[in-house]
């Protein structure tokens, strides 16, 4: 696997200036550099395997991690994890996607959607999840609205969304594709800047027309006999130990049951990222000022 070179550099060329004007260099932007540094970043044109029953065709020009090394960057930009989590970038790390495949059984794709009956619940999700958040010593989160209402493809099978989250540092949106399989789903979180939600989610869009359930695992190879999920499109957006509890009427007591994937489920780009994505901005920018 090749190092991210490329990134690094980048990183140190335009952290140093910023350094320097403070008086010197700050230990903990150091320190952060450093553990960056020693993530296992593969470049692409890469083809890369996923929870062994998918492949993801990796573009030139973006960057993986493994569940491990997702892992360690989610917690250096403060973010909880399920520990299953792979991770896809664009080399400028302007925004970045979580994949985590759950097999949940076969989801029947034929509900209708109330997006505002939805976005109550989730708002209310993310509020039992800050006492997580705490504990750990991350910032609370706070779910505002639909960036983008959901909305299913029943060609592509995904289930889209975008909600817009608020935290200390200001507002991100996390855009959410749900990709229907035989045995589950494929969960994707994108992470971006508010005003660049448009394009990021054009440029994952294009990657993920590389990602393919492997035979025997699509959507359509699905038969009689194979295990059904007990909820739909709903329990998707929402979470699926909620929408059962909904259908039993255990709803006020499943709180206390919330899955880790599902306090997982929001992100947050963290201080040292979001400079290193304005200052790679304002270079782009330049550069093609200059062309």
């Amino acid at each position: 696997m090749r190092k991210f070179a490329l990134l690094m550099s980048l990183l140190a060329i335009l952290i140093a200036p910023a350094l320097h004007a403070q008086g010197g260099s700050d230990p903990n932007v150091e320190e952060w550099r450093s553990k960056l540094r020693a993530l296992d970043w593969v470049e692409g044109p890469r083809t890369i395997s996923i929870g062994g029953n998918s492949t993801l065709s990796l573009p030139e020009g973006y960057v993986y991690l493994d569940a491990a090394n997702t892992a360690k960057f989610e917690a250096l930009n403060k973010n909880l994890g399920s520990g299953r989590e792979v991770l896809i970038a664009p080399r400028s790390l302007r925004w970045s996607a979580y994949l985590a495949f759950e097999e949940a059984g076969y989801v029947k794709d034929s509900e209708k959607i109330d997006a505002d009956a939805i976005l109550k619940t989730l708002q209310q999700r993310t509020e039992e999840s800050n006492a997580q958040r705490q504990r750990l010593g991350y910032p609370e989160l706070h779910v505002i609205g639909w960036s983008i209402p959901p909305a299913y493809n029943s060609v592509t099978k995904r289930l889209e969304w975008a909600t817009v989250l608020r935290a200390p540092q200001g507002d991100d949106v996390n855009f959410f594709t749900k990709i229907l399989g035989r045995r589950g789903f494929t969960s994707v979180v994108l992470v971006s800047a508010p005003d660049d939600t448009a394009s990021a989610v054009a440029t994952l869009d294009d990657v993920l027309t590389g990602y393919r359930f492997n035979t025997g695992n699509t959507y359509a190879e699905w038969r009689p006999g194979d295990k059904v999920a007990e909820y739909g499109l709903t329990g998707l957006i929402v979470g699926g130990a909620v929408a059962a509890a909904v259908k039993t009427g255990l709803l006020k007591g499943a709180w206390k049951f919330i899955l880790t994937a599902v306090v997982a489920l929001w992100k947050v780009i963290g201080a040292a990222c979001l400079a290193l994505v304005a200052a790679l901005r304002s270079m782009f920018k330049r550069k093609q000022v200059r062309s």
